[in-house]
């Protein structure tokens, strides 16, 4: 997005809610960016290949600080956001929100058009899944209703999942799904469950989905 010089920009650091350090803020024109990755004077290259990977494969809003002693490379978040330890900078945070999203949504299908109880026993069923399946700190009920409930974009807490995580549970949830609804219908509309993730995210999201063993299911 930007290249730009320590002069062109001023930078602070605010501290962070929920943990004891300092959060360096960087401000150009209006507009806040959360700092990265740090490479030494050294690391042109290295920094250069970070910066166009963030912008131009990921389309993330980006700054590429070029300093005489390092490079520097920040990406835009919103203030409120910094509570949020992914900072919309970790791609298998945004893999996470955007499957808790389709969780939320299947969801919201079955209480729509089976009912509350089928709903709950949804649930039931994702939390066995998640236990069978070993998933970290949300193999229970509760977990998988805090789910549900809470906006993962907002969220301050995600679970801590891999990359490995997101495609058992994409899998199972689109296993699940058919079996209550018996088809496949509601996988087809992944973009428009995914309307409020940002732009760049969403579609990070969505190309990764189409160019995984998932694309068969979720399109």
């Amino acid at each position: 997005m930007f290249i730009l010089k320590r002069q062109d920009v001023e930078i602070s650091s605010i501290q962070h809610p929920k943990k004891d350090q300092q959060v360096p803020i960087l401000h150009y024109q209006g507009q806040t960016f959360r700092l990265i990755s740090v490479f030494k004077a050294g690391q042109e290259e290295e920094a250069r290949t970070l910066w166009r990977e963030l912008t131009d494969h990921r389309g993330k809003a980006c700054v590429l600080l070029e300093e005489p002693e390092r490079f520097s490379v920040w990406g835009k978040v919103r203030l409120d956001q910094i509570d949020n330890d992914t900072g919309g900078h970790s791609k298998n945070g945004t893999f996470i929100q955007a499957s808790i999203l389709l969780l939320q949504a299947v969801h919201m299908d079955i209480e729509d058009f089976l009912g509350t109880k089928q709903a709950s026993l949804f649930e039931k069923d994702i939390a066995e899944v998640l236990k069978q399946q070993q998933f970290p700190e949300t193999s229970s009920v509760e977990a998988v209703k805090y789910l549900v409930a809470n906006n993962p974009l907002e969220s301050a807490k995600l679970p801590p999942w891999k990359e490995n995580h997101v495609v058992c549970f994409l899998q199972e949830l689109h296993k699940l799904g058919k079996t209550y609804f018996g088809n496949a219908n509601f996988a087809h509309q992944v973009a428009n469950h995914l309307q409020d993730m940002p732009e760049g995210e969403r579609s990070l999201f969505i190309s990764w989905l189409n160019q995984s063993s998932l694309s068969k299911l979720w399109q």
